[in-house]
């Protein structure tokens, strides 16, 4: 028996904000976005390496407030890259975890919590 990789779906609620966050910030890139017509919530797939979410204005696909876990074998470099970029919302720092990560935490504008971590010693 085997299980695939999971694919987390977010809440968002403003197609602008999420671009702005996840792909001018965070630089995921936009595989692709789908609606059922016009004036409809959008449905989106963003990804970045192996990492790929879901983000949806869907009623009922997800909760607000989500939380989940990254894992990425450079995380002091990736924090130089979104400190580089002088996001005003956002200016993440990285926590040593007393189980031995080191992590840092970063909310959505929709108030998702991604935490980017390098779990190798738990």
């Amino acid at each position: 028996m085997s299980f695939g990789k999971t694919t987390p779906i977010l809440r968002i609620f403003d197609e602008a904000k999420a671009l702005a966050f996840y792909v001018d910030f965070l630089g995921f890139t936009v595989d692709w976005q789908h609606r059922f017509g016009d004036n409809f919530p959008l449905y989106l797939q963003v990804s970045r390496g192996d990492c790929v979410l879901h983000l949806s204005e869907h009623h009922g696909d997800c909760t607000p407030g989500s939380a989940l876990r990254i894992e990425t074998d450079e995380l002091e470099a990736f924090q130089q890259q979104l400190l580089a970029k002088q996001y005003r919302y956002a200016h993440p720092q990285i926590q040593a975890m007393p189980w031995g990560s080191q992590d840092m935490t970063i909310s959505d504008p929709f108030g998702n919590r991604l935490v980017f971590t390098n779990a190798i010693n738990v």
